[in-house]
């Protein structure tokens, strides 16, 4: 004789049949709310960035015509002294603000989980100029760097008559006032992330380290930094694909100058597209930017999924 089924088993079986729904009708309503934001992506990332390689092959000039040359745009842009200028540039940029942004920004939240009085206080100071735009950052550093005036002139007022500052004059150094400018609007950005993942780093690793009489630089180099790796990783990213697209500071602060020494390939690509009327060779340049940028972002979405599926299945 059979037992009788309770309201509980009917319930757990009604459940199971539910969940047995194919898995394109599964969230369907996240789904369709998904559209367009998919549709923007491939129009406006995918369609554009297609248009733009397509084109980078042609003698287009003001406007865009089918009229192919092959490479002849790459040829003439790796030719070109002033992109040459701009890579070189880009490099510096670069280099000098990941390690100077993560090593300051890194240090910054350290001292700063210390729990120390005043943090909200030292925390908004740090991060307000990450709120400000390239333009406006470019133009307060124009000032502050300025030979006439700003920083010289109140170095002079406070008894250095002869003290001299002409970095944004300087060809071999101009570059080196963006990176300024850069590293002082950016590493908020990085002292937040980075405060973030210490906060996260459970408590009783210092309390072992303590009661082991492991120094505190010890704990952060061996322990506490190999822990905060996808911090890094995710900061990292984030810094570099802002590096190759860096145009608006350039231009506010320096415009390229003295003579293009402070050229960057962002602003490459806006004279040659609305400057010069050169349409083909600003889109071999932008094609060129996107694949720079396509090379440190491929490598890092990599590693996230191939972790989580790792983690997954583990």
């Amino acid at each position: 004789m059979k037992e009788p089924v309770s309201n509980s088993e009917v319930a757990v079986k009604s459940a199971l049949k539910g969940r047995r729904r194919p898995k394109l009708l599964r969230n369907l309503a996240a789904k369709i709310a998904a559209v367009p934001m998919i549709l923007v992506a491939l129009v406006g990332f995918v369609g554009c960035s297609v248009w733009s390689i397509f084109y980078s092959f042609t003698s287009s000039k003001s406007l865009p015509k089918e009229r192919f040359v092959g490479f002849a745009q790459y040829e003439r842009l790796f030719d070109s002294s002033r992109w040459q200028t701009s890579v070189e540039n880009v490099a510096i940029y670069g280099v000098c603000s990941l390690v100077f942004s993560l090593t300051i920004g890194f240090l910054l939240a350290v001292a700063l989980d210390q729990k120390i009085r005043f943090e909200n206080t030292f925390r908004t100071i740090f991060l307000y100029p990450f709120a400000l735009s390239f333009i406006v950052t470019g133009l307060v550093w124009q000032w502050l760097l300025n030979a006439e005036f700003g920083i010289a002139q109140v170095i002079r007022d406070i008894g250095f008559s002869g003290f001299e500052m002409n970095i944004l004059s300087n060809r071999e150094y101009a570059i080196y006032a963006i990176v300024i400018a850069g590293l002082w609007q950016g590493t908020g950005l990085v002292m937040a992330l980075m405060l973030a993942g210490l906060r996260g780093i459970d408590q009783d690793i210092w309390k072992a380290s303590r009661v082991d009489g492991i120094p505190a630089w010890r704990t952060y180099l061996f322990i506490v930094i190999p822990m905060m790796k996808p911090v890094f990783i995710t900061t990292l990213v984030i810094i570099a694909s802002g590096i190759v697209k860096v145009f608006d500071l350039v231009v506010a602060l320096t415009a390229g100058g003295p003579g293009g020494s402070s050229e960057l390939p962002a602003k490459y690509v806006y004279d040659y597209m609305f400057g010069r009327a050169n349409l083909g060779q600003a889109l071999a340049a932008s094609t060129v930017m996107l694949i720079t940028v396509l090379i440190i972002l491929i490598p890092w979405a990599y590693l996230e999924f191939s972790q989580k599926r790792n983690a997954k299945h583990g």
